[in-house]
Order: C-alpha cells, then structure tokens, then sequence
C-alpha cells in the first residue's frame, strides 16, 4: 500500500488546503499573534483581562518604609558611636541621638545591659522594656 505522502507526490497542497501545510498557518499564527485581529473575540470571551492595567500604585511620597534598629546593636557598637559622634557620656549615662543617624524606629532584638538614654521618634514596645529595666530611658525627639 503507497504511503499518504508518496501518493500525495504532485498536487500542490498534499491535502490540506492552502493554509494548514505552511507554518502556523491553520491556527492563525504561533502564541498570542493576532490578539488584536482575528483572535479578538476569543479573548473578549475567554480573557477579557489579557489587556490593560489594573489596580493602582501608590505614590512614592505615601510609602514609606521605617528605617529601623536593634537595641543589640547599639550595645554592640557603643565605642563606634561614640568615635562618629552620635553618643555622648553625660553623668553616667550613655545619650545616643538616633536622629541624627537616620533611624526612625527602635527595635527589641539583642541584649542591653548598660544604662542608654536613647533619643528616637518611635520604639517597640519591647525595646523600651529593655532599655528601662538596664536602668536606661526613651526619650522624644523635639
């Protein structure tokens, strides 16, 4: 018996039309080609979110991320803020300005063991736990 090809030999399109034998022919070209022709109505039916943006982005001026720091770190790195000057010893205690380095929020991670007073808008509530029972204080930035 011929093969389907061998007897096909001579005509033109092998019997598939004119179409179907070239490429991506019979299905109207490869992946989403077409969408906004001859496809259309199949994403108007099947995707009608394929197109267009939605939802909303929200301004950069109303994100804003706190920059934050670890109580534990303040312990750690004492000496060194002491050297850059953002702490000063005033009768005993330790005063570091967390303002003037940018931090806007105290965290609670880490050990505290000498008396700080800390100037910082904003504070866990465990780090101002642990800042007082080293005999230490939170105060407000003005």
């Amino acid at each position: 018996m011929p093969s389907r090809t061998k007897k096909l030999r001579g005509s033109r399109t092998h019997g598939r039309g004119k179409k179907a034998g070239r490429g991506a022919g019979k299905r109207g070209g490869r992946g989403n080609a077409g969408l906004w022709k001859h496809k259309k109505m199949s994403i108007y039916k099947y995707n009608p979110e394929h197109f267009g943006r939605r939802g909303f982005k929200r301004p950069q001026k109303v994100v804003s991320a706190k920059i934050t720091m670890n109580v534990g770190y303040l312990e750690e790195n004492l000496e060194s803020l002491k050297r850059d000057g953002f702490a000063t010893e005033e009768s005993g205690m330790t005063m570091i300005d967390l303002t003037k380095l940018g931090i806007d929020k105290l965290l609670g991670f880490g050990r505290v063991e000498t008396p700080l007073q800390i100037v910082v808008p904003e504070t866990s509530e465990r780090a101002r736990n642990k800042v007082e029972e080293a005999g230490g204080t939170i105060l407000e930035p003005q």
